[in-house]
């Protein structure tokens, strides 16, 4: 049963406003479905937003920081929940343990190698919970099509292509995550 998904996306704001705004409604659905929120426990960017949202509403929100973004001033103070570690290997491996699902926003180098992470230790058979892609504005196409064509081009099974769903909107996407 799907209680807790962590969500990856951008310490910046993207330059459209539309990335804010569906931060916003992603967790505004979440609360609505009783889902809780795990995300890297950042206070800027969409990770802010997308929690600022979350608290907002009532929901529960779980953060997970290293001591050296903690040091950088950019920890959100007011999670219900913020773990402290001590790397981002620590992070993403805390993040994976507490989410039931994972969906990754907008976001750069290390919302994609989270992304990657989680899709490759459920290749692997380390975990078996769903993966997706929040694409806004179409921001993922290029990235969908590149795992067709690696798919067509044989490095990438179909069964481990279809690991990755996507959907434009948030309770579309939170309905796949649920099947």
């Amino acid at each position: 049963m799907t209680k807790t998904i962590c969500v990856y996306c951008g310490a910046n704001a993207g330059i459209s406003d539309n990335y804010a705004a569906a931060a916003r409604a992603l967790g505004a659905a979440m609360v609505e479905q009783n889902l809780a929120l795990v995300y890297g426990g950042g206070k800027v960017g969409l990770m802010g937003v997308i929690a600022d949202e979350v608290l907002r509403l009532g929901g529960e929100v779980t953060g997970v920081i290293p001591t050296a973004l903690v040091e950088r001033e950019v920890g959100h103070a007011g999670l219900t929940r913020q773990f402290i570690v001590k790397d981002m290997h620590e992070r993403k491996a805390m993040m994976a343990t507490l989410a039931d699902g994972f969906i990754a926003m907008p976001g750069g180098m290390g919302t994609l190698e989270e992304l990657f992470e989680m899709l490759t230790w459920s290749q692997l058979g380390i975990h078996a919970k769903p993966i997706g892609l929040l694409n806004v504005d179409g921001f993922y196409d290029g990235l969908i099509d590149f795992i067709g064509h690696a798919r067509e081009q044989g490095f990438i099974r179909p069964q481990h292509a279809a690991l990755m769903m996507s959907a434009n909107e948030p309770d579309a996407l939170l309905k796949l995550l649920k099947q």
